[in-house]
């Protein structure tokens, strides 16, 4: 046999090989079966809850000629003021600084191509954390009354503990109800659920509520307390659930 011949045959030989392979039936699967039948329902579970959580977002605003005056007198002011959120019962970790800057006003009046500084602008401007809803009102008529002359928005939200306990919650009733939905849809086709393929939770996001402060810093100095209410938020959280039918 020449080697021409030879090649031709070993050619053909790993040819009639890969066909085989190629149409050979598949023996080992992923696992499901192809005659696997489900009911899919997807369901969401709400709660209205109570917030337990408050920021509060308090801030200092000085305006002077002189760049370094006007510094050191938000500086005298908001040691004030955090002196007297300290005094209501906060604790000092429970007040972070969020903000700081110093703003040059211009004289409008003045040359486009020599404007002069008319006086520079510090704002400064700390976050507290209150555990105690309740003393939303207090804390911002101490600010109010030991010079902060902004309140910027209240965010009522709820603590880790109570978030992660209603959540539970809203996961178990969200469950039912897929379940609901599934067990009506298997007696209307006649069919019986036998167990679950999967279940997916959908995205959650923690509930929050802003409230904003729109009064002026003479209205929120006033004698008459603050009314602050937190109202309620929504958890929710959303599950779909692939039952199994026979």
């Amino acid at each position: 046999m020449s080697y021409l011949t030879r090649k031709i045959t070993l050619m053909a030989a790993v040819i009639m090989v890969l066909c085989a392979l190629c149409f050979a039936p598949v023996t080992a699967q992923t696992g499901v079966s192809p005659d696997v039948k489900t009911i899919s329902t997807s369901a969401t579970g709400e709660v209205l809850a109570t917030p337990d959580r408050a920021d509060v977002y308090l801030g200092v605003q000085t305006e002077n000629a002189d760049v370094m005056t006007a510094q050191q007198e938000n500086a005298q002011i908001m040691n004030k003021v955090v002196d007297a959120i300290l005094a209501t019962g906060v604790p000092k970790e429970n007040i972070q600084t969020t903000g700081y800057s110093v703003y040059p006003v211009y004289d409008q009046s003045s040359n486009l191509f020599g404007q002069k500084v008319k006086y520079y602008q510090v704002t400064n401007t700390v976050q507290v954390t209150l555990t105690d809803v309740g003393m939303t009102g207090a804390v911002i008529d101490a600010a109010i009354a030991a010079g902060a002359n902004q309140v910027q928005n209240i965010a009522f939200s709820l603590s880790p503990e109570k978030e992660q306990s209603l959540r539970n919650e809203v996961l178990t009733e969200a469950v039912t109800r897929t379940r609901a939905d599934a067990d009506a849809v298997a007696a209307a086709l006649g069919v019986t659920i036998i167990g679950v393929q999967d279940a997916t939770v959908g995205s959650y996001y923690p509930p929050v509520m802003y409230r904003s402060v729109n009064a002026g810093a003479a209205d929120m100095s006033a004698a008459v307390p603050t009314p602050v209410e937190p109202g309620q938020v929504t958890v929710s959280a959303t599950v779909s659930v692939n039952y199994l039918i026979n």
